[in-house]
């Protein structure tokens, strides 16, 4: 192929330029395997430098790197600055004509490229908390990272917005079109930062948590009648969404279902349960499997709820997402532990967040019911939060 030999600028006359003529380049997947490796390792640590970095400190991989700068100089891919030393040139420095576009041929990310895309992004425009407070993290990460990881967050808005439910591999089917496309880094830093229940999204089937004086009668297609009692445990007993879909009827004796958000304080509740109480696990901003599953339980024993939260601006957001489904049914519901009162009991509050504030400000102009609204008012005057743990 035809090359053009250039002097170096006003260089001394030692140092020349070489590439090649004209032409378009030439795709690097005829490359052979290990000059592909030792390219793409070359251009993760920056390209574009001396040739040393090339070869090797200790020039082991001379031969190598001798052929790949040879082939990238005839494909039209690079410029290389040679020294004249005795009889022969030597290279000294390899320039990389279109690095973006040579990453791209080799199907590796273009970190200019994600840079450029990531500074392009709209990163704060997430209305569920969780998937808000997350995204304020992306910033410290690489560029091409965080456009993946901000991918994830819209994914996972479309299916909290869609009502869906599943295990993990469901939604990183969902969100990647692959059931094992999702890293195990990814899936901690989700879990990290979003309640991935409260979302619809478990390691396995959910499961409804409850107890109470109810008797269960479900029928299966092709299977034999039968009753569950939900009060048979000693503490709570878990229901899938398959077997609540099943029910038929029910025999209650209740006075009130009792629904409580954080984990550790349902299973108190659960334990001490009154007589008439039944007592389910809340877990975050209801799914849509959970919403299902309550609707069919009230459909079949009907009875007011009493929702606790959280004392913070999710937990009003989650009582509100809640008290739906019973306004739904026709039925009343209400929030007593969620009481002003108890926020300013608790010995441990912490600071509200500037997402925290945002979503407050949001909720009280949309209007509450008395009791939040006066757990809004305090929240807002004391600029702090709380966890139900405190006080339940």
């Amino acid at each position: 192929m035809p090359e053009r030999i250039e002097p170096l600028g006003n260089g001394p006359p030692w140092q020349r330029r070489r590439r090649r003529f004209d032409g378009p380049r030439l795709a690097p997947d005829t490359l052979p395997a290990e000059r592909r490796a030792l390219l793409a390792r070359w251009l993760r640590r920056g390209g574009n430098s001396y040739w040393k970095t090339l070869a090797g400190g200790d020039g082991k991989a001379y031969p190598l790197a001798k052929a790949l700068l040879e082939w990238l100089v005839q494909a039209g891919w690079a410029v290389v600055t040679e020294d004249l030393r005795g009889q022969a040139w030597w290279p000294s420095k390899v320039e990389i004509v279109d690095r973006g576009a040579l990453l791209t041929a080799l199907g590796l990310p273009d970190p200019q490229a994600a840079r450029q895309a990531w500074e392009g992004a709209e990163h704060m425009h997430f209305v569920h908390p969780d998937l808000l407070a997350a995204a304020g993290t992306l910033a410290a990460l690489p560029p091409a990272r965080a456009l993946r990881r901000l991918s994830l967050l819209e994914r996972l808005e479309c299916w909290h917005a869609e009502e869906r439910s599943g295990t993990r591999r469901d939604f990183s089917w969902f969100a990647r079109g692959d059931t094992k496309s999702i890293s195990e880094a990814e899936w901690n830093w989700l879990a990290e930062h979003c309640d991935l229940a409260g979302l619809g999204i478990s390691g396995h089937t959910p499961l409804l948590l409850i107890s109470a004086p109810v008797l269960l009668h479900v029928q299966r297609p092709g299977r034999r009648a039968g009753s569950i009692a939900l009060d048979a445990a000693a503490d709570w007993i878990g229901l899938t969404p398959a077997t609540v879909a099943a029910m038929v009827g029910a025999d209650a004796c209740l006075r009130c279902w009792r629904l409580v958000e954080n984990r550790s304080s349902f299973e108190r509740v659960a334990r001490e349960r009154q007589f008439g109480d039944g007592v389910v696990w809340l877990p975050g901003f209801p799914p849509g499997w959970w919403r299902t599953a309550m609707a069919r339980l009230l459909a079949h024993a009907p009875a007011a709820a009493d929702i606790a939260c959280d004392p913070d601006p999710a937990g009003i957001a989650i009582a509100l997402e809640a008290g739906r489904i019973w306004e739904a049914a026709g039925l009343p519901w209400q929030a007593p532990e969620m009481a002003a009162e108890r926020l300013r009991g608790l010995p441990q509050r912490k600071p509200l967040t500037e997402g925290d504030r945002q979503q407050l400000e949001r909720l009280r102009a949309a209007g509450l019911p008395a009791t939040l609204a006066g757990l809004a008012a305090v929240l807002d005057e004391l600029g702090e939060k709380g966890e139900q743990e405190g006080y339940l």
